[in-house]
C-alpha cells in the first residue's frame, strides 16, 4: 500500500522471564482496511494487542505512530495516541446509563453542572456514525454483550480512535449479532478508521478483511492479501505443518441405541423433542442461538426439570431433574461455558479431572492424592494435555487446555453416553482438530455422542447424522449425505419442516 500505516510494529520482541512471548514481529495497519491476526493460542497474539494497546512496553523492536517512532508508557498514552481495543467480554459500569459510560470522565459540562442534554445528543450522534439504534438512556445492566460491545466502540470513537483492535468480539454473539457488527466494522472502515481483528472463526477473517498477518510460536510468519490464500493456506502458516484432517471423522457402524428422547417439554422452552442416538454415532444437535439445543441438553441430563416427556438410556427410563441418576446411568456432560460451568478455576488441574469420579480415587474416607494425580495424569498423557505441573490452578492453562481438561474428567467415569455443548468454542484451530479426533475415536469405541454446535464446517464435518431445532421444536433430521450448509440453515431458520 502507498499510504503510511496509521501504526506499526517494526521487528518487536517481549520476553516474560524465560518465555519468550513475541519474536521479531513486525504488523502495518493502514486507514481504512480491517486488518486479520491469526495464530494459534500461545502464538502471542494476546502480547501484540497489549504492546499496541500499552499495556506492555516491547523489549526491542519500535512501534511507529504515522511513521514516526513513538513509546507508550501505559493504556493512556495509547488511548491517546487513539488506539482502542474492544474485548470478547467489555467492562461496563452496569448502574450508569449508555451515554455515562461512554463519556465516564469525560461528560460534557455547563455553568450548572454535567449537562446531560449535550452528552445524550453526542451518544446518540455516535450510534447514528455507527448505523446502530440504542437508547442513550439504557442502563448498561441488562444488555447484551453485542450491545455492550458497540457502547465500548461508540466510547472509543468519542475518544477520536483511529486504531480499534477488535479480540475475539464475535465469540458470544449470535448470528444476527455478528452480522450487525461487521456492518459496523465496514462503517468504520469506510470513514477511514485502521481495524486489526482477532478470531478463531476462519470464515470471518475471510469475509471480513482484506490482508492477514499470521504468528506462530510467538515468531511472525507472514503477512498475506486475504484474496491471494485460502483457508487451508492459512491453517498451514498458523500450526507450521500439514492439518491433515480438521473433521478426522472415522466411518463407524451404528449400534444399538444408546439414547432415546421421547416427546421431551418444558414449557416455554423447547416442545416435543425426540431422537436417538445410537452407540458409535455423532449426532449434532444445530439451530440458532435460543432455538433451545443447550435447554434440551440441561434436561436431559437432569440439570433441569422437564414437564413431559421421558428420557432412556440403554433401554432404562431415567429419573427426571436428578444429574446424580444421569451419572450413573453412564451420561456425561460437557458444558458450552466451560470456565463457569465445567471447571472450578481455582483448584488444580488435577482436582478437576478427579471431580466427577472420587469414588475411584477414594480410600476409605480419604481422597488419595496419589491416585488422583496418577489418574490425571494419565488422562493429560491421552488428551495431550500441555501444562507445566498438574498441581498448577486449571486458570493458568489456554482455552483449549482447559477444554480437554473438563473432557478429561468426565471420560474419567467411562461414559455410555457424551453430551458436548459448543465443544470447540473459543480455541485454536490445532487444538480444534485434537478435539475433533477425540471425538471421532470415541464414537470408534462405541461412546454415542451428542454434538451441540453452531459451527456449521464443525456439524457437517463430524455428524453422522443432523437434527435442526427453531424455536424450541425439532423441525427436520438429515442425514450425512442430505446435511449441507444450505439445508440446515433452512431448517434452523424455519424454512423447512421436518
Amino acid at each position: 500500500m502507498d499510504q503510511t500505516p496509521v501504526l506499526s510494529l517494526s521487528q518487536v520482541s517481549k520476553a516474560f522471564g524465560a518465555v519468550r512471548a513475541v519474536r521479531e514481529v513486525s504488523l502495518d495497519l493502514h486507514p481504512g482496511e480491517v486488518h486479520a491476526l491469526a495464530g494459534e493460542n500461545g502464538a502471542g497474539k494476546s502480547t501484540i494487542v497489549k504492546i499496541l494497546s500499552g499495556v506492555h512496553r516491547p523489549d526491542s523492536g519500535r512501534i511507529l505512530l504515522d511513521g514516526e517512532p513513538v513509546e507508550f508508557a501505559g493504556p493512556a498514552d495509547a488511548q491517546q495516541a487513539g488506539v482502542a481495543v474492544i474485548y470478547q467480554e467489555p467492562t461496563l459500569f452496569p448502574d450508569l446509563s449508555v451515554m455515562e459510560n461512554i463519556f465516564m470522565g469525560r461528560q460534557p459540562r455547563s455553568r450548572f453542572g454535567i449537562d446531560r442534554r449535550a452528552m445524550r445528543a453526542a451518544a446518540a450522534e455516535l450510534f447514528t456514525r455507527l448505523g446502530v439504534r440504542l437508547d442513550p438512556d439504557q442502563p448498561a445492566r441488562g444488555l447484551s454483550i453485542a450491545d455492550q460491545q458497540l457502547v465500548e466502540i461508540a466510547k472509543a470513537l468519542s475518544r477520536q480512535a483511529r486504531v480499534l483492535i477488535m479480540d475475539e468480539p464475535t465469540a458470544a454473539l449470535s448470528g444476527n449479532e455478528v452480522a450487525r457488527l461487521f456492518g459496523v466494522a465496514t462503517t468504520l472502515r469506510e470513514q477511514g478508521c485502521a481495524l486489526l481483528f482477532i478470531s478463531h472463526r476462519l470464515e470471518e477473517m475471510f469475509e471480513l478483511c482484506t490482508r492477514v498477518t499470521t504468528l506462530r510460536d510467538g515468531a511472525y510468519v507472514a503477512t498475506d492479501l486475504i484474496a491471494d490464500i485460502t483457508p487451508d493456506d492459512l491453517v498451514r502458516r498458523m500450526v507450521g505443518r500439514e492439518l491433515d484432517a480438521l473433521f478426522p471423522k472415522q466411518e463407524t457402524d451404528a449400534g444399538e441405541v444408546a439414547l432415546k428422547v421421547g416427546r421431551l417439554t418444558r414449557e416455554g422452552v423447547f416442545t416435543d423433542v425426540s431422537f436417538e442416538v445410537r452407540r458409535g454415532e455423532i449426532v449434532a444437535l444445530a439451530g440458532l442461538v435460543g432455538a433451545g439445543r443447550s435447554e434440551v441438553a440441561r434436561a436431559i441430563f437432569g440439570i433441569d426439570r422437564w414437564d413431559a416427556g421421558s428420557v432412556e438410556v440403554a433401554g432404562r427410563r431415567l429419573r427426571p431433574a436428578s444429574p446424580t441418576a444421569a451419572m450413573a446411568a453412564g451420561l456425561a456432560l460437557v458444558p458450552e461455558d466451560r470456565r463457569q460451568q465445567g471447571l472450578v478455576m481455582d483448584l488444580s488441574i488435577e482436582r478437576n479431572i478427579g471431580l466427577a469420579g472420587l469414588a475411584a480415587v477414594r480410600r476409605g474416607p480419604l481422597v488419595s492424592r496419589a491416585a488422583e494425580r496418577k489418574r490425571a495424569a494419565d488422562w493429560a498423557v491421552r488428551l495431550r494435555l500441555k501444562y507445566a505441573r498438574l498441581a498448577d490452578p486449571v486458570n493458568v492453562l489456554s482455552g483449549g487446555n482447559q477444554q480437554k481438561v473438563v473432557l478429561a474428567k468426565w471420560l474419567a467415569r467411562g461414559p455410555s453416553v457424551l453430551i458436548v455443548d459448543e465443544p470447540t468454542r473459543g480455541i485454536d484451530v490445532g487444538t480444534k482438530a485434537e478435539v475433533h479426533r477425540l471425538l471421532s475415536e470415541l464414537a470408534a469405541s462405541g461412546v454415542a455422542v451428542l454434538m451441540i454446535s453452531s459451527e456449521l464446517p464443525e456439524v457437517l464435518g463430524m455428524a453422522d447424522r443432523v437434527l435442526v431445532m427453531h424455536e424450541g421444536r425439532l423441525v427436520a433430521e438429515l442425514s450425512r449425505a442430505e446435511a449441507t450448509e444450505e439445508s440446515v440453515m433452512a431448517a434452523a431458520t424455519g424454512r423447512r419442516a421436518a
